[in-house]
C-alpha cells in the first residue's frame, strides 16, 4: 500500500512537472506570438504609412507647401499665391489687366529690332466720298505692334581664298606664292560650323531636344543631318575645346573656401561592364553664389562611390554644402555643412497623406519649427556675411537648439523604421553638419543652388532618357558646365559657345595652355566680347 502511494505521488509529482513545463511553452509561445503580431501591426502600419505616401507623391501636390495657422509658415515655401488675400485677386487682375499691360508690352518690345510697315490708301480711291475732290495726305498713325517669327534658314558658306605669286621669280624659274589665311575649322575634313555645332548644344542641352527630333528640325531646313553625325559633332567639339576648359574650370574651383555638391543618375546603354539598365552618376560641383568668378562643373562617373567626390576634391580645403551622402564626409581638410532642405523634406514626407489632418502630429510640429529657420532666412538673404553670423546666433540657434531638444525627446516615441522615426533620426545623425552655417556667413542654409544647377540635366534626362555610350555622357557634362557656368556669369550660351568654337580651334593649347584663361566666362576677354 505504501508503494503503490509512492508511486502515485511520484507520478502526480511528474505530471506537475510537465505540465509546468508545457504551460511555460505555451507562455513562450504566447509571448513569442504577441511579438510577432506587434511586429505585423508595426509592418502593417508602415505599410499603410508608405502606401498613403506614395498616393500623395503620384496624385498630390508636388510643392512642399502645407496650411498653417502659423503666419510665419507663409514664407517657408516662398509661395507667391500666399502674399494675396484672397478676396483681392479679382481686383488685382483686373488692375493689371487694364493698368499694368501697355508697359509690360512696352518693355517686352523694346530690346527688339522694330520695322516700320506702313499701310496707304491707292491712289484711286484718293477721293473725298462727299465732294468727289482728290484727297491730300493728312498723316500717318500708329494702329499697333506685332512679333514677327522668321523661321531659321539654312546656307552653305563656300570659303575661297586669294592666291599671289611672284611673276619676277617665275621669270627666273623660281616658286613664291602667298595665300590669304582662312580660319580653321571647327572640326577638320567636315562642313560643320561653329553656329551648327553650337545650334545642336542648345538645343539638346539648354531646348531639352534630342537628337532624333532634331534630325526631323534639320530635315525641314533641307539638309539630312543624321543623329549619329550630331551626336559625333558634339564629343569631337567636347573633347577639343569644351573638356580642357573645364578641366582648368576644376583646378580653380578647388581653390575656392566652398563648394557645393549634388548628384544624380543617368542612363548609360554601352558602358563597359554594365547592363544598360544600370545606374550610373551625374556629379555636380558649384561655387557658391557669393563667388568672384562662378563656376558649375558636371562630372559623369560609371557608380556613386564616395572616391568620386572624394578624387575630385583632392586638394580641397574648404567647406563643402551637401546633403547627407556618406561619399561627402571622410574628405581629409573638408568641413562639411548639410541641408536643412533635406531635413524639412523628411519631416514633410512623414505628413499624414491628407494635410489637413496633421495640424496636431509630431512630423507638422518639427515642420513648423524648421519653417522659423527658413523665414529668419530670407529676412537676411541680402545682409553681409559678418551681419547672418550676428542674426543666426541670436535668433536661428535659439529655435535649432530647440528643434534639436525636439528631436532628442521623441526620437524614442515613435517607430524607427517609420518616416517620422527616421528623419528624426537623419537630423540627429546630421546635427554637427546642419550647426555649421551658424558660425559662417557664407554658408547657405541649403544646398539649392545646387540642386537648381542640377534641374536642367534632369529635366533634359526626362526627354533624351539615356546617353549612347560614355563619350557621350562625358561630352554632355562638359557641355552642361559651360553652358551652366556661362549663365551664372550673365552670357548667353548660345553666345558664348559659339565664340568658343569660332576662336579656339586657332590656338594650339597644348602649348599655351595658359590662354584657356583668355575664355573663361568672366575673363576680360571674354567679357569685352559680350
Amino acid at each position: 500500500m505504501a508503494d503503490c502511494t509512492a508511486d502515485t505521488v511520484e507520478n502526480m509529482v511528474s505530471m506537475m512537472t510537465d505540465l509546468t513545463k508545457t504551460i511555460e511553452e505555451l507562455n513562450a509561445t504566447i509571448a513569442a506570438l504577441q511579438t510577432s503580431i506587434q511586429s505585423l501591426k508595426e509592418d502593417n502600419a508602415l505599410l499603410l504609412e508608405e502606401n498613403k505616401y506614395l498616393k500623395r507623391k503620384l496624385f498630390g501636390s508636388k510643392s512642399e507647401k502645407i496650411s498653417s495657422t502659423d503666419p510665419q509658415q507663409l514664407s517657408l515655401f516662398d509661395e507667391p499665391e500666399n502674399k494675396c488675400k484672397e478676396e483681392l485677386l479679382e481686383e488685382i487682375t483686373y488692375s493689371r489687366n487694364k493698368k499694368r499691360f501697355k508697359g509690360e508690352k512696352q518693355l517686352k518690345l523694346e530690346d527688339l529690332e522694330h520695322v516700320k510697315e506702313l499701310y496707304d490708301v491707292e491712289e484711286k480711291e484718293r477721293v473725298c466720298d462727299v465732294c468727289h475732290s482728290k484727297m491730300h495726305r493728312a498723316g500717318e498713325e500708329f494702329v499697333r505692334s506685332e512679333v514677327v517669327y522668321k523661321p531659321a534658314k539654312l546656307y552653305v558658306k563656300d570659303i575661297y581664298r586669294v592666291s599671289y605669286q611672284c611673276r619676277t621669280c617665275r621669270k627666273n624659274n623660281k616658286v613664291s606664292i602667298i595665300k590669304a589665311g582662312t580660319p580653321s575649322p571647327v572640326i577638320p575634313h567636315s562642313y560643320a560650323s561653329s553656329s551648327a555645332v553650337t545650334q545642336i548644344i542648345i538645343d539638346k542641352y539648354v531646348n531639352h531636344m534630342p537628337l532624333y527630333r532634331q534630325e526631323s528640325q534639320w530635315k525641314r531646313l533641307g539638309l539630312k543631318l543624321s543623329r549619329t553625325t550630331m551626336a559625333n559633332w558634339v564629343i569631337i567639339t567636347s573633347k577639343e575645346y569644351f573638356i580642357p576648359l573645364v578641366n582648368r574650370m576644376h583646378e580653380l574651383l578647388i581653390q575656392e573656401a566652398y563648394v557645393h555638391c549634388d548628384e544624380t543618375t543617368v542612363q548609360v546603354l554601352n558602358e563597359p561592364g554594365k547592363e544598360a539598365i544600370s545606374k550610373s552618376y551625374m556629379w555636380v560641383y558649384s561655387s557658391i553664389k557669393e563667388s568672384e568668378h562662378p563656376i558649375k562643373i558636371f562630372e559623369y562617373k560609371p557608380d556613386r562611390s564616395a572616391a568620386n567626390p572624394q578624387n575630385f576634391l583632392k586638394g580641397f580645403k574648404g567647406t563643402t554644402i551637401t546633403d547627407g551622402y556618406h561619399g561627402y564626409s571622410n574628405i581629409d581638410g573638408v568641413i562639411n555643412a548639410y541641408c536643412w532642405a533635406h531635413v524639412r523634406r523628411r519631416f514633410y514626407d512623414a505628413l499624414p497623406s491628407d494635410l489637413k489632418d496633421g495640424t496636431n502630429t509630431l512630423a507638422k510640429e518639427a515642420v513648423d519649427k524648421i519653417a522659423k529657420l527658413f523665414v529668419i532666412e530670407k529676412e537676411i538673404n541680402e545682409l553681409s556675411a559678418g551681419e547672418k553670423v550676428k542674426v543666426r546666433q541670436e535668433k536661428s540657434k535659439p529655435f535649432i537648439d530647440d528643434f534639436f531638444s525636439w528631436c532628442q525627446n521623441n526620437e524614442n516615441k515613435v517607430l524607427t523604421r517609420s518616416k517620422l522615426g527616421k528623419a528624426i533620426s537623419y537630423a540627429l545623425k546630421y546635427e554637427k553638419g546642419l550647426l555649421v552655417y551658424l558660425d559662417d556667413g557664407y554658408v547657405p542654409m541649403t544646398n539649392s543652388l545646387d540642386e537648381r544647377t542640377i534641374r536642367p540635366f534632369t529635366v533634359g534626362r526626362k526627354n533624351w532618357m539615356f546617353s549612347v555610350s560614355t563619350k557621350g555622357a562625358n561630352a554632355s557634362a562638359a557641355a552642361f558646365s559651360l553652358i551652366e557656368t556661362a549663365k551664372a556669369n550673365h552670357l548667353d550660351p548660345y553666345d558664348y559657345i559659339e565664340y568658343l568654337l569660332e576662336i579656339m580651334p586657332n590656338i594650339d593649347f597644348i602649348k599655351n595652355p595658359k590662354r584657356l584663361d583668355d575664355f573663361m566666362p568672366w575673363s576680360d576677354q571674354t567679357q569685352s566680347i559680350f
